[in-house]
């Protein structure tokens, strides 16, 4: 069975010498006050191509023979090892043909095509990372190119591991806990192997999004698993099933694997953003959007966060912002039942709001026929636990009719 030889790692960061960042290990003052522990961000985000895919992604095309390179290479990706492996093929000279799912954020297309220049052909195929690979991998079939995976791959692994020498030779300080997001495995795959061999009192944890729990499931179930339904808010860390290298290898050296709220990454983001001046993208949150799971653990302790990835569109902040405060309990969605006479909205501002509660979404049409008509509106309030007053409010004068935040089909069927 597969597993990472340190000599392998060593020689990936030899290989990577001069083409990816040794990026900072930055020990960060807001996190640290809040969870009362050293907490250190190794920020793969400041890549040139800003995440650590680059790694792997070169590692492996460097590892090809001529003759395969001239052929061409082929991937599949939601974004950052699209652009990992389309860098490499400007390095490299070697034509790559690259499939991406089709909601793919515009803004990870348009890097590809900046990185890749002349080099590299974009075609999006499907709506996840699965429905682009089995595409990529029919084509390599066909053209008998070499399918550059971006995660179940023994020099992708070693390439991604090189993040873990960069740590060890960092921070000089014993590391309690080390923090790496998981979507296919390849990072935690590779950065456990290394902190196996040269750190093994270090606890590592591995972090999923909750809509795509992988690794989580596969680790209940015992075998690599894959899910058939997922949700693709966390574009950088949400696929199907984990790689099977990178199943093997993490069922030995992770502690533990956990899963956070995609509403928790989005406050998460915005917090980073607010308070450091930090730009993330929902993957690259996940690490610290964990911490809370472990508050009691983690006091006093030297904690490291990889922050994998700061490939984020800017049109999806009002999407982060709604699922962030949805998450916290300061964003309602009510239908609310006015009666139809004059003053019946004036009464609901007057004598149902709190004095910081805000309408954000009012949606009513006047019905003659009725005594009373459905609108749907939006309240956000300024603290969560006036919730349940406001809601009292609306059942004594009669204006509740449902509670929209838990049936979220409805809500997205009517927002």
């Amino acid at each position: 069975m597969y597993f990472p030889k340190l000599e392998d790692i060593q020689r990936a960061a030899e290989t990577l010498k001069n083409v990816s960042a040794v990026t900072p290990l930055i020990h960060n003052l807001n996190v640290s006050k809040e969870h009362q522990a050293k907490v250190y961000l190794k920020r793969e985000d400041l890549q040139q191509v800003r995440s650590y895919k680059i790694r792997g992604a070169y590692n492996k095309m460097s590892s090809l023979s001529r003759q395969d390179l001239e052929r061409g290479v082929v991937c599949a990706s939601a974004g950052n090892h699209a652009q990992g492996v389309a860098f490499s093929c400007n390095l490299l000279k070697t034509e790559g043909v690259i499939f991406m799912p089709t909601p793919t954020p515009k803004q990870k297309i348009e890097q590809v095509k900046m990185f890749g220049e002349r080099f590299v052909q974009i075609i999006l195929v499907g709506d996840t990372f699965d429905d682009a690979k089995n595409e990529a991998l029919k084509y390599c079939s066909e053209h008998n190119s070499t399918f550059i995976h971006p995660f179940d791959d023994e020099k992708v692994i070693e390439g991604q591991g090189t993040v873990g020498l960069e740590i060890l030779d960092q921070l000089k300080e014993p590391i309690d806990y080390l923090f790496v997001p998981v979507g296919g495995g390849g990072l935690a795959a590779g950065l456990s192997s290394v902190f196996h061999q040269l750190s093994p009192a270090t606890k590592i944890i591995g972090v999923e999004p909750k809509g795509a729990p992988s690794l989580s499931v596969s680790l209940k179930n015992g075998e690599n698993t894959l899910i058939d339904q997922i949700e693709k808010f966390v574009d950088g860390a949400a696929v199907q099933k984990v790689g099977d290298l990178n199943f093997n290898i993490c069922k030995t050296t992770l502690q533990d694997v956990v899963t956070v709220d995609e509403g928790k990454v989005c406050e998460t983001i915005l917090k980073l953003y607010n308070k450091d001046a930090i730009v993330v993208e929902p993957a690259g949150a996940l690490t610290l959007a964990a911490l809370d799971h472990y508050q009691n653990e983690i006091a006093g302790k030297n904690v490291v966060c990889v922050v994998s990835g700061s490939n984020n569109d800017i049109t999806r902040t009002e999407e982060i912002k709604e699922r962030a405060l949805l998450y916290g309990g300061l964003k309602h969605y009510f239908i609310v039942k006015f009666p139809q006479r004059a003053g019946a909205l004036k009464e609901f501002v007057a004598e149902i709001l709190g004095d910081t509660d805000d309408i954000t979404h009012f949606e009513y049409t006047k019905k003659n026929s009725r005594e009373k008509g459905s609108a749907v509106v939006g309240i956000e309030l300024k603290r969560a636990s006036d919730f349940d007053s406001l809601k009292e409010r609306m059942l004594t004068r009669n204006f509740f009719g449902e509670y929209l935040n838990d049936q979220p089909d409805l809500l997205n069927l009517l927002v």
